[in-house]
């Protein structure tokens, strides 16, 4: 026995949603017709509403637990992106706390004096232009040309 009958009917006996229902109208999966006015009818039998009930339940209940399962990640995600947030705040505020010290920390505008007393200098010589540039004594080398010397 096949009932022809309107959407929000077909929907209620089949135990969808009638948005549901018209979207299987749409991609032609269940049988329907329009009259002359454009009131759409569907076709059901009772194999139908079985078959149609069940395919639709286990459809909902994959799509709750997608959902659920999306929210969740959601959250997750939200949570992360405050934490983040709130690190990026921390370093931020830990950079300006840094640069209102670089004042501090600015090399002296006049010029210093010399470590090396007068007599060492005056003991010097000209290095020969033909000669690579001789070693200083490791007492009086600084720290980063017996770094990058040897």
């Amino acid at each position: 026995m096949i009932d022809r009958v309107t959407v929000p009917e077909a929907a209620k006996r089949l135990g969808v949603s009638e948005g549901a229902l018209r979207q299987r109208v749409h991609r032609g999966t269940i049988e329907h017709e329009r009259d002359e006015e454009g009131r759409v009818y569907v076709y059901i039998t009772p194999d139908d509403t079985h078959e149609n009930t069940v395919q639709d339940s286990q459809y909902n209940a994959v799509n709750y637990a997608l959902l659920d399962e999306l929210r969740d990640r959601i959250r997750f995600l939200e949570s992360e992106l405050e934490d983040r947030k709130e690190e990026s705040r921390r370093k931020d505020s830990i950079i300006m706390s840094l640069t209102q010290r670089v004042p501090e920390l600015e090399p002296a505008s006049e010029p210093r004096e010399s470590s090396v007393p007068a007599s060492e200098e005056q003991d010097k010589g000209d290095v020969p232009q033909d000669q690579p540039e001789a070693k200083p004594e490791a007492n009086q080398a600084s720290w980063w040309w017996r770094l990058f010397r040897g």
